[in-house]
C-alpha cells in the first residue's frame, strides 16, 4: 500500500482494496511536501507547456497621442449612438476608425502591425510574405457601472486593447474596479472534475483560471484573438476611454 502523506491526520480515510490489488486511500494536497520537497521521487523536473502569449507595450509619446485622439473619441460619441457588442452601460463606435479618426490614429496602428510582425511567424513563408495585417479599431468610452462580458473575436489573429485614459485620475485604490479580465481557454474543462483544486506551476505559483490586469493610461495589451476576455464593472466617477482593434491576417 502507498502511505500517502495529508496535511491532517483526521482527514484520512481508511484503505480499501481496490480491482487491481492496490488499496485505495484518500489523499489531501499537502503543503508541507512543497515546503520540504518530495521524498519519494528524484530530479523531479516540471514544464509549463503551451503558454499563452500576452504582450504589454506602450506608445513613445502617449501624452501627446492621448491628447489628440481623446476629443476625437467623444466628439464621436456625442455624435452617434453606440454600436454595443460587449459594452454594458458604456459606448462603443463602429469598428470603422480608422477612417473616421484619421491621422490621429496613425501612431497606435502603426504600434499594433509592428507588435504584430515581432510577435508572429508564418512558418511556411517562402520568398515573400503570404499575409497582411488588416486592423480594425474602435473605440470605448465607459462611465460609472461600465463593462464588457466575456468574449472573443472570431476571424482575428491578434486583439489589442489600448487606454487613452484609465478613469483612475491617478488613484490605486482597487475598489474602483474595471479591471481586464483574461480567462483561461482550457475552462471550463479543468474544473469539472474538483473545483477546488489547482496545478501548481513550475515556480511553484498556483495555476489561476482568471488573470486579473487593472488598466493604466498610456498601456497597450495584447493577446490572441481567441482568448476569452472581459471588464469588471468600472466604479469610479471619471469617464474610462479605449481603444480595442482586431488584427486580421488577409492573402498578400
Amino acid at each position: 500500500m502507498l502511505a500517502l502523506r495529508t496535511s491532517s491526520a483526521s482527514s484520512r480515510l481508511p484503505a480499501a482494496p481496490s480491482s487491481n490489488g492496490w488499496k485505495a486511500s484518500r489523499c489531501l494536497a499537502s503543503r508541507r511536501c512543497v515546503a520540504e520537497g518530495p521524498a519519494h521521487v528524484a530530479q523531479l523536473q516540471v514544464a509549463d507547456l503551451f503558454a499563452t502569449p500576452v504582450a504589454m507595450a506602450s506608445l513613445p509619446d502617449a501624452a501627446a497621442f492621448n491628447a489628440r485622439i481623446k476629443p476625437v473619441i467623444l466628439n464621436r460619441r456625442r455624435m452617434h449612438p453606440t454600436q454595443s457588442r460587449s459594452a454594458m452601460n458604456g459606448w462603443q463606435s463602429d469598428t470603422e476608425m480608422a477612417l473616421w479618426a484619421g491621422d490621429a490614429l496613425q501612431p497606435l496602428l502603426l504600434a499594433v502591425v509592428e507588435l504584430c510582425n515581432t510577435r508572429t511567424v508564418d512558418v511556411a513563408e517562402q520568398d515573400r510574405p503570404r499575409f497582411r495585417w488588416v486592423p480594425q479599431a474602435w473605440a470605448n468610452v465607459h462611465e460609472q457601472g461600465g463593462a464588457n462580458q466575456f468574449h472573443t473575436h472570431p476571424g482575428a489573429v491578434w486583439s489589442l486593447v489600448y487606454y487613452v485614459d484609465d478613469g483612475y485620475a491617478g488613484s490605486s485604490d482597487r475598489a474602483l474596479g474595471g479591471e481586464f479580465v483574461i480567462l483561461d481557454p482550457r475552462m471550463p474543462a479543468i474544473r469539472m472534475a474538483a473545483p477546488d483544486l489547482r496545478c501548481r506551476q513550475a515556480d511553484n505559483s498556483i495555476g489561476e483560471t482568471e488573470i486579473l490586469m487593472r488598466p493604466a493610461t498610456g498601456r497597450l495589451l495584447m493577446f490572441p484573438s481567441w482568448l476569452s476576455h472581459g471588464v469588471r464593472p468600472y466604479l469610479g466617477t471619471g469617464t474610462r476611454i479605449s481603444i480595442a482593434v482586431n488584427v486580421l491576417a488577409l492573402p498578400a
